[in-house]
């Protein structure tokens, strides 16, 4: 087995519990075109896919709505939003832990809030990449991120690890042949199974000395 050098972290379901901020946000423009909130369904779409198709898929029951939605979007501040979100309680505690000796980078299928959310928790400088949907072709599950990131570091997908916490996050690992840490989703086909950060420390993967 090679040896661990890059962590990738998925964002929403594993760095923060999101999905709070998710209803807010959606519900919101929903409420602002007098629709009913989202179901349990949308939800948990919205909790996986990017912004676009998040709104495409809420609005589909009103696709001469759609355009208007999307410039209704781009006028709100995610800010507003923030406090809607949880980080996770040891996420700090864990990359303090890693980053002497492991490289991290994020792939997540946010989009312009990504940037937001790293600035306001003070975690830009934990990561040496962050590669949202905006800076690929095709977003999660499709490869095309998980490429730029092991092209940036020349790693090999043997040398890094995978931590996310949906089967999105699941066929994105999958797809290049990469192991996964599934975060707090016993159920999700994974390498390891862990409902804290610091659990991930224990893992057989860490400790090969």
């Amino acid at each position: 087995m090679s040896e661990l050098k890059l962590i990738i972290f998925d964002c929403d379901g594993v760095m923060f519990d999101s999905k709070n901020a998710n209803r807010h946000f959606y519900n919101h423009m929903l409420t602002n075109f007098d629709h009913p909130p989202m179901d349990a369904e949308e939800l948990e779409y919205v909790h996986m896919h990017h912004v676009m198709d998040s709104v495409s898929h809420i609005f589909r029951h009103w696709p001469e709505e759609l355009g208007k939605a999307h410039q209704f979007r781009e006028s709100l501040d995610y800010k507003d939003f923030i406090k809607h979100m949880t980080i996770e309680p040891d996420l700090v505690e864990f990359l303090e832990r890693i980053t002497p000796d492991y490289k991290t980078a994020i792939s997540t299928n946010r989009t312009t809030t990504m940037a937001t959310l790293l600035d306001l928790f003070d975690l830009r400088k934990h990561f040496g990449l962050v590669v949202t949907a905006m800076d690929v072709e095709n977003s999660k599950p499709h490869p095309d991120a998980i490429h730029k990131i092991l092209d940036h570091y020349s790693f090999d997908v043997a040398e890094c690890i995978f931590i996310g916490d949906s089967m999105i996050d699941q066929e994105h690992a999958n797809s290049v042949g990469m192991r996964m840490i599934a975060f707090k989703n016993p159920e999700l086909p994974a390498d390891y199974h862990v409902n804290s950060f610091m659990e991930i420390i224990n893992l057989p993967i860490f400790n090969q000395d």
